[in-house]
C-alpha cells in the first residue's frame, strides 16, 4: 500500500481490496517502526486513529459516499488545533497544550472522512527555514538524514518522502511548504491568500500565512485543496464561497510562461539553475511558450518580507506570558518575572531574534522608517506581480538557490538563512498561489524542485500545468534510496 497515492489509496479501499483500519494500522506502525531517525512526527495518535478508522470503515460499507479521499490517513503540521491533540507550534512555550477546538481545515480533513494519524515537526511557531529550531530537535530528510528537511514544514516533508503518511497539511508564510517540498522531492501547493480558512491555526505572520497541501503528487495535493478551501464563518479573510474545484481536461497549449532571469543569474547553485532549465524546456515541448524577463524589487524581496513579518510575529507572541496555558517559570516569584522568565525560558533563539527585531521595526521612531516603509514596498512587489500577469500566464522559477544542506550548516549565520527564501517569499508578501513541483536532482542524488506562480485564484491553470509536467516527468515518482545524482531529465542524465 505505501506505493499508492493517496487517491489510489481511497479508491482501494472503496474496492474492498484495502480496509481503513489496514491503512491506518500500517502506517502509524511505520511511523513507530522508523521515524526515530526522521523526527517528522511530534506526537501520534494512534487509538483515536484507529477508533476512527473503524467508524469511516463503517459508513463506507453502508455505502456512504464520503469523499474520494475517504479512509486517508494524513499527519498536520504542529500549529494546526486539533481538539484533545497536543499542538504545540514545536515550542517548550506550548508544551502539552491541548486545544479545545479543531481549526477549520481540521473539521473539513474530518468531515471528508480523512484519518489524522498525528502532529508534525516544524520550525518553532514557524520561524525559520529549516525545520531545526523546534524544542523536539531538527527534522532529517530521508535522502540525506545528515541534511535539513527545509522548513518550517520540514516535518511534512520528510514524512512524505518517508513514506509514513500519504498526504500532509501544512502552512506557507514565506515558502513553508514550497522549501521542504523542494528539499524532499514532494509536491505541495500555497493557495492563494483568503482561500483556506486561517481559524485555528496558530499564528506566525497573520497577513502571510496560508495552509495548504502537501503529497506525492498534484493529484493528491489538488484533492486535499478541494477538501480544506472554501467559505469560513469563523474566518473573515477567507473569501471564496466555494472550494476549488479541479476537474476537467489539463494542458499548457497557448499557455504563456514568464522566466525570470535575475532569479537564476547569481546566488544559484548550478545544479538547480541546470533543473529549471531543463523544466522550462519540458514546458515548451508541451505546448507552452517560455519567454525570459527580469522581475523588478528582487533586491527589496527579503527585506520587505522579514521586517513585515516580524513585526507580525512580535504582536501574535505577545500572548505566550505563562498566565493562561502554556509553560510558566517555576523560577518566578512575582507576576513581572512571571512574565520574563517563562518568555525567556520557553520561547528558543529564532523566536527571541524575531520577537525583538518586530518590537524594534513598531517601536517609536522607528516605525515610518522601516515598517511603514516595508508595507510600500509591499505594495510595489504586488503592483509588479500585477504587471507580470498582464503579459504571462505564469512565472516558472526554482523554489531555493541550494538543495538540502547540512544540519547544523546554517542555522548560526541568520542571514545567510533568511538569504535562502529569496524566491519564495513574495509570492505571500503579493499573496499569490504557486505550486511546488520535484524537477530533478543535484549531483549528489538530492531534490530539486520548481515553482509555479500564478495570478490570485489561478489555482486551476496552476495545477493543470502541473498535471501536464508530472505526465511528462516522474521526479515525483522518485523515492529516498534511488540511484538520482545528476538527472535531470525524466528517464535521462543531464
Amino acid at each position: 500500500m505505501f506505493n499508492l497515492t493517496a487517491l489510489q489509496l481511497s479508491m482501494a479501499i472503496k474496492e474492498k481490496k484495502l480496509s481503513v483500519p489496514e491503512v491506518t494500522g500500517a502506517y502509524i506502525d511505520k511511523i513507530e517502526k522508523n521515524d526515530r531517525q526522521y523526527n517528522a512526527f511530534l506526537s501520534v495518535s494512534k487509538e483515536n486513529a484507529l477508533k476512527r478508522a473503524h467508524e469511516i470503515q463503517g459508513r463506507i460499507d453502508k455505502g456512504e459516499d464520503i469523499s474520494p479521499l475517504a479512509g486517508v490517513p494524513i499527519g498536520l503540521k504542529d500549529n494546526i488545533s486539533t481538539i484533545e491533540l497536543e499542538t504545540t507550534c514545536a515550542s517548550k512555550i506550548l508544551g502539552n497544550y491541548k486545544p479545545v477546538f479543531n481549526a477549520t481545515v481540521a473539521d473539513k480533513i474530518e468531515k471528508a472522512g480523512m484519518i489524522i494519524t498525528g502532529k508534525l515537526n516544524m520550525d518553532e511557531f514557524a520561524l525559520g527555514g529549516s525545520s531545526e529550531t523546534g524544542a523536539s530537535g531538527a527534522v532529517h530528510n530521508p535522502w540525506d538524514v545528515s541534511r535539513v528537511a527545509g522548513g518550517s514544514s520540514g516535518g511534512n516533508a520528510a514524512a512524505l518522502a518517508a513514506g509514513e503518511t500519504p498526504l500532509a497539511l501544512g502552512t506557507d508564510t514565506g515558502g513553508s511548504i514550497r522549501q521542504p517540498c523542494s528539499f524532499c522531492g514532494v509536491t505541495g501547493i500555497k493557495p492563494t491568500y483568503g482561500s483556506v480558512s486561517r481559524y485555528g491555526i496558530i499564528a506566525y505572520a497573520s497577513s502571510l500565512d496560508q495552509a495548504g497541501p502537501m503529497g506525492l503528487n498534484i493529484e493528491d495535493c489538488a484533492a486535499l485543496l478541494s477538501v480544506v478551501s472554501g467559505h469560513c464563518e469563523k474566518d473573515s479573510t477567507c473569501v471564496i464561497e466555494k472550494p476549488f474545484d479541479f476537474s476537467g481536461e489539463a494542458g499548457v497549449k497557448n499557455f504563456k510562461i514568464g522566466l525570470p532571469a535575475n532569479f537564476l543569474s547569481k546566488g544559484i547553485d548550478d545544479d538547480v539553475k541546470a533543473a529549471v532549465l531543463v523544466a522550462a524546456k519540458e514546458f515548451e515541448a508541451a505546448g507552452a511558450a517560455v519567454e525570459e524577463f527580469e522581475m523588478p524589487l528582487m533586491d527589496y524581496m527579503i527585506p520587505v518580507y522579514y521586517i513585515i513579518a516580524a513585526a507580525e510575529v512580535s504582536s501574535n507572541l505577545a500572548k505566550y506570558d505563562g498566565l493562561k496555558y502554556g509553560y510558566r517559570s517555576a523560577n518566578a516569584k512575582t507576576l513581572s518575572e512571571v512574565y520574563r522568565l517563562s518568555r525567556s525560558e520557553g520561547f528558543g533563539l529564532e523566536a527571541k531574534r524575531r520577537i525583538m527585531l518586530g518590537s524594534f521595526v513598531l517601536s517609536s521612531g522607528y516605525y515610518d522608517a522601516y515598517y511603514k516603509k516595508a508595507l510600500q514596498g509591499r505594495a510595489l512587489i504586488k503592483a509588479a506581480y500585477d504587471k507580470q500577469f498582464e503579459r504571462f500566464d505564469m512565472i516558472l522559477s526554482p523554489v531555493a538557490p541550494t538543495t538540502a544542506y547540512k544540519i547544523g550548516e546554517n542555522i548560526d549565520d541568520p542571514v545567510k538563512m533568511y538569504m535562502g527564501d529569496i524566491y519564495s517569499v513574495s509570492i505571500n508578501l503579493a499573496g499569490l498561489p504557486a505550486v511546488s513541483l520535484p524537477c530533478g536532482f543535484d549531483s549528489l542524488g538530492l531534490p530539486v524542485g520548481l515553482q509555479l506562480i500564478g495570478d490570485l485564484f489561478s489555482e486551476k491553470k496552476l495545477i493543470d500545468a502541473a498535471r501536464v509536467y508530472q505526465s511528462r516527468t516522474d521526479f515525483h515518482k522518485k523515492t529516498p534510496g534511488m540511484k538520482t545524482a545528476g538527472t535531470n531529465v525524466a528517464g535521462g542524465v543531464l
